[in-house]
């Protein structure tokens, strides 16, 4: 089925629509804001409902998950977004510098602020950051390795994070965690598929058929060789259903005597989204 036959995507739960009035509220509370973007889905992973909202607070912009992108393409994005001046940090939210390069981060943010309280002869405050952005760009696992702790659940699935709270980070700065928030409707369909692929919104939300074959056409456009390196298949220019049918080939995968189609999608799609077919990027430049 083609990309333009597919209506368009509605995903905007109550929690959501609360969580985003939250924002609203508690945004001119902070000195900074931190937005987390998937590194794999730059352009899709930016919600505009939190753009409006950000103004001109001092913005530290995160592409997590970049071990899992594209390296060149990711620093492309990273180019790409500073021309617009945002200050800009491509990290593995698991990496062993990472709490590192956001504390520095965060005080070369706040330091006009902090200069102008020694100005004034007043004791500088730690800066109050908020951290937003979408559903599982890896809010909650950034807050645990900042806090050393655990101090916000963390779980693969769109919707975890439903409630704000403050975390204190040692005597540097303070945390406002939020929900990840989706915008209301997605009219660019790729966008919406790109957010399914990557599983910040349900899959179910997408029929699997439709995914796959946005995966596919893109892989066999940008990294035909990742078909072969995963699944050993030699001629990407047959068509996608073929495709599917050596991935159930090549895996064992039948319903009875045939080789099961929809065990191979949902193989294809959960490999993909693990980062097992490779450091892929969907959204390019």
């Amino acid at each position: 089925m083609s990309q333009t036959s597919m209506n368009n995507i509605h995903w905007f739960p109550g929690h959501m629509k609360k969580a985003l009035n939250q924002i609203k509220e508690k945004i001119k509370l902070v000195d900074i804001i931190i937005e987390i973007i998937d590194a794999r889905i730059p352009f899709s992973s930016l919600n505009p409902d939190l753009e409006k909202l950000i103004n001109d607070k001092p913005r530290l912009l995160i592409l997590s998950k970049s071990d899992m992108a594209d390296e060149k393409i990711t620093q492309q994005w990273a180019n790409y977004f500073s021309t617009l001046n945002y200050r800009v940090c491509t990290l593995d939210l698991k990496g062993k510098t990472t709490r590192k390069i956001i504390s520095q981060e965060i005080g070369y943010l706040y330091k006009t602020k902090k200069d102008i309280f020694i100005k004034k002869g007043m004791k500088p405050q730690p800066p109050k950051a908020m951290i937003i952005g979408i559903p599982n760009v890896g809010k909650s696992t950034l807050i645990n390795l900042l806090a050393k702790r655990s101090a916000a659940g963390v779980e693969n699935r769109p919707g975890f994070t439903r409630a704000q709270q403050w975390i204190k980070v040692d005597d540097s700065f303070y945390l406002l965690d939020t929900p990840g928030v989706l915008p209301m409707n997605y009219d660019d369909k790729q966008k919406a598929a790109n957010l399914a692929l990557t599983g910040a919104i349900r899959e179910d939300i997408l029929p699997n058929h439709i995914l796959c074959d946005i995966l596919l056409n893109h892989l066999k456009t940008h990294y035909p060789n990742s078909l072969f390196k995963r699944f050993k298949i030699n001629d990407i220019n047959i068509d996608n259903q073929n495709i599917l049918f050596e991935i159930a080939r090549s895996r064992g995968l039948k319903k009875g005597a045939d080789f099961d189609l929809d065990k191979a999608m949902i193989v294809l799609l959960k490999e993909f989204k693990s980062g097992e077919i490779g450091r892929i990027s969907l959204d390019w430049l």
